[in-house]
């Protein structure tokens, strides 16, 4: 296959563990190209190359702290890092020829969601909090369940991370709680329960609870819950490897660098 039919990636946090995921399969994919990867300055491996950081040998791809320079060459810039640092990713873009963005990052705040969505008008953007064919599907279930059941099945959705995760509820348990919401007819900030503390009062019917707990190397497990007074029904998803989410994002950035500006969703990407 010749260099100008593949998909030309930059990856942003690196030598992050996303980042080795990511840049393991593209390097490994026969139809991708990674041509750019970027750390942030402080990151005492700069100007290694990623390659040798994996395990794999010489690739020629060095780390960069410039986003700019990093991604100079791609069609699709794919980023996991935190909310400040893709924002200012994207700024920086905007002085290259990439247009296309995979981003999964996740712990957004209503204002800096906003933000992301206002770059919309230039790049074609495909967010999710979850890159998994598996939670994408279990997404489709729990907004057809939902849908289905009343409102006096109560909805929790109960997640575990790994002890080094720094935003709660994950995105894949919002990403799930919005797909409840849908299926309810509504959205999720006015169904969403306030975390559980102290005397709460009784459950009020049709909203929707989220239980968090960080524990160990937890890669990610996601179960949503509906309870009547009579039965419950629980789906559930696992994550095994962390390359169940590189892979869907690499998947992501092939098809989204011939998409026009927008703001998509694993849905979009998947048919579903």
């Amino acid at each position: 296959m010749s260099d100008t039919s593949l998909t030309r990636i930059a990856i942003a946090g690196a030598a992050g563990r996303m980042g080795q995921a990511l840049s393991t399969l593209c390097l490994g994919d026969e139809t991708l190209k990674l041509v750019g990867a970027s750390e942030a300055p402080s990151y005492h491996n700069i100007g290694k190359d990623v390659g040798e950081l994996i395990g794999l040998g010489k690739t020629g791809i060095v780390l960069r702290s410039d986003v700019a320079a990093a991604a100079d060459d791609a069609q699709c810039y794919v980023d996991f890092t935190r909310p400040k640092v893709t924002l200012n990713a994207i700024s920086a873009l905007r002085k290259t020829g990439v247009r296309a963005l995979v981003i999964g990052t996740t712990g957004f705040s209503d204002d800096e969601m906003v933000a992301l969505k206002e770059n919309t008008r230039d790049f074609a953007i495909v967010y999710s909090g979850n890159f998994s064919l598996g939670v994408n599907m279990l997404s489709a279930l729990v907004e057809r369940a939902a849908k289905s059941l009343g409102e006096d099945w109560d909805i929790e959705v109960l997640e575990t991370h790994h002890r080094h995760k720094v935003d709660a509820p994950s995105g894949t348990a919002l990403l799930l709680g919005e797909a409840a919401a849908r299926g309810r007819g509504g959205e999720l900030k006015d169904m969403k329960l306030p975390p559980y503390d102290g005397v709460t009062g009784e459950r009020p019917p049709g909203r929707i609870g989220f239980s968090v707990r960080r524990s160990g190397g937890v890669i990610g497990e996601h179960e949503v819950s509906f309870s009547s007074m009579e039965e419950v029904l629980s789906l559930s998803h696992s994550a095994l490897d962390r390359k169940v989410f590189a892979r869907g994002a690499l998947r992501a950035a092939k098809w989204v660098v011939s998409q026009p500006p927008g703001f998509y969703s694993m849905t979009d990407v998947l048919g579903l």
